[in-house]
């Protein structure tokens, strides 16, 4: 996994971060107002990843997407849900902070990746 460069949101330091998810892109995987933990160190993303990160043309905002390649030195990311088109298709390039091993809550699961 790329260490951040650029600027915008941050995760917490530590080898896990609590993140909240907000919005429907991510369902049927994720809802919103799921939580998750982030691994923000450890393997490599791969494609099927879940991943938190920030589109390089919306460094304030803080995504939970599915990496789908590596492009121009970051990822490119889609959400689960086809209807919502908030992802790459819509801002490009984002660079990945972590990457999402489980949701703890309401009903906790690990979180898989999936063949893209």
């Amino acid at each position: 996994m790329p260490t951040p460069s650029r600027s915008g949101p941050a995760l917490p330091r530590g080898p896990l971060a609590a993140v909240l998810v907000t919005g429907p892109s991510m369902a049927p995987t994720l809802r919103h107002g799921d939580a998750v933990l982030v691994r923000t160190g450890g393997r490599l993303v791969r494609p099927g990843d879940v991943v938190v990160a920030v589109f390089r043309s919306r460094p304030d905002l803080l995504v939970v997407k599915r990496a789908v390649r590596p492009q121009d030195g970051g990822w490119w990311l889609r959400g689960d849900n086809d209807l919502v088109t908030d992802d790459s298709r819509a801002y490009g390039v984002a660079d990945v902070r972590g990457r999402v091993v489980a949701r703890y809550w309401p009903r906790p699961r690990r979180i898989r990746p999936r063949r893209i």
